[in-house]
């Protein structure tokens, strides 16, 4: 028999992360949160999706069966979206409806700080993180891809298959000017009308790489030689254009060879929009503009990529901000809960397209573009759960 005084002073029960009051507060919690994401992506995908895919089904012919699949493909990004605003909605209703009740002055008077009793919602958002992080990740790039080859092809169905189309590649080197400056100019234009996978096809090339030579390439197609690393263009043009800007001379071909740089084949197979591309597909995506030398298209994806790390973290700073407001002593009902959740949707969003387009201008840099919403918000989250803490 083991004596009172060797006895462990824990027990597993206070092992648990979650004591009854984080259950009964997770019991809260969960069905608002499931309701929000029902509601909100519900929302969005009839508002972007379903009325494209009525007019697609109507205009173009677009089987209902595939406007359906293109439906479902398309619902987890706008999951992805639903998941913070759910947050919020779920800890803002949650805490409103405790703290009206008289609930949360009763834990407080049972010696329950604010912190412990935000703590549940903080733990919770996490949690709804790895979630968001997961189906941004994994799901919904591959469905938005998907759903884009799906409804191409049923469009398409009775025209040949077209992988890219306006395939326009710059390059730029920068000029040190006489006075010490650096100017960016542009040192060859790469223009393809569309490329079917094998094929480019309409080419218009501007070379301007070696001095005192300038020629203009218009071919009907090109294709890549990869044994010698060249381009093979077929049925086409070169004009060679003289420092004065007149024409030296004019070269008819059938087949001819340059030695051209691969990435506009690079770009054309890899090219997706940023919402069908996760982070290391993006990654490399900004490797290959990053050849082109396109500053503007760079900046924008570097901004893109942070926006789409910070993206699952916006689930804690609106569960800390759902929460704070929450228990605020107040007696407000669901509509009113409701209504302050779009209200503070709606800041961050605006908040954020304008620092995003502050970071592709150069203001801001990347990091800071996509980030300083979460900064903001999380910053009014900490000042009311302090000021509410010191009543």
């Amino acid at each position: 028999m083991v004596s009172k005084q060797f006895a462990p002073f824990y027990s597993l029960r206070s092992l648990l992360p979650f004591t009854i009051m984080d259950r009964y507060l997770a019991s809260e919690l969960l069905p608002t949160f499931l309701f929000g994401v029902g509601a909100f992506s519900s929302i969005g995908v009839t508002v972007d999706a379903v009325f494209e895919l009525v007019r697609k089904v109507v205009e173009s012919g677009l089987p209902v069966s595939i406007a359906v699949q293109v439906f479902l493909l398309k619902l987890p990004a706008f999951i992805v979206l639903a998941f913070p605003m759910s947050t919020l909605l779920a800890t803002l209703m949650a805490y409103s409806r405790l703290s009206s009740e008289s609930e949360l002055i009763a834990l407080r008077g049972c010696g329950v700080s604010v912190y412990r009793m935000v703590l549940t919602a903080v733990i919770l958002s996490f949690v709804v993180t790895g979630m968001t992080f997961v189906f941004n990740e994994q799901i919904a790039p591959a469905a938005n891809y998907q759903a884009t080859l799906t409804l191409n092809a049923a469009i398409r169905s009775d025209k040949p298959t077209i992988k890219q189309q306006n395939i326009f590649y710059p390059e730029y080197r920068d000029v040190v000017e006489p006075d010490g400056t650096k100017n960016k100019m542009l040192t060859r234009l790469f223009y393809a009308d569309q490329f079917d996978g094998k094929q480019m096809k309409g080419l218009t090339i501007i070379d301007r790489s070696t001095d005192g030579l300038n020629q203009i390439v218009v071919a009907e197609s090109a294709q890549w030689n990869g044994s010698q690393s060249v381009w093979d263009f077929y049925n086409g043009t070169i004009y060679l254009v003289a420092p004065d800007r007149s024409y030296r001379n004019i070269l008819r071909f059938e087949k001819q060879q340059l030695r051209l740089p691969r990435t506009p084949l690079s770009l054309a197979e890899k090219s997706r929009d940023y919402g069908e591309m996760n982070i290391s597909e993006a990654l490399e995506q900004l490797t290959v503009e990053r050849l082109g030398g396109d500053r503007q298209k760079i900046r924008k994806l570097e901004v893109r990529i942070q926006q789409k790390i910070a993206l699952p973290f916006v689930c804690v700073v609106f569960g800390l901000v759902g929460a704070a407001m929450g228990t605020i002593p107040q007696r407000t009902g669901r509509g009113t809960s409701f209504g302050i959740s779009v209200i503070v949707i709606f800041s961050y969003y605006l908040l954020s397209f304008i620092t995003g387009a502050l970071g592709q201008a150069g203001i801001f840099s990347p990091f800071l573009g996509a980030w300083l919403p979460n900064f903001i918000f999380l910053g009014i989250g900490i000042f009311l759960l302090v000021r509410v803490a010191q009543r």
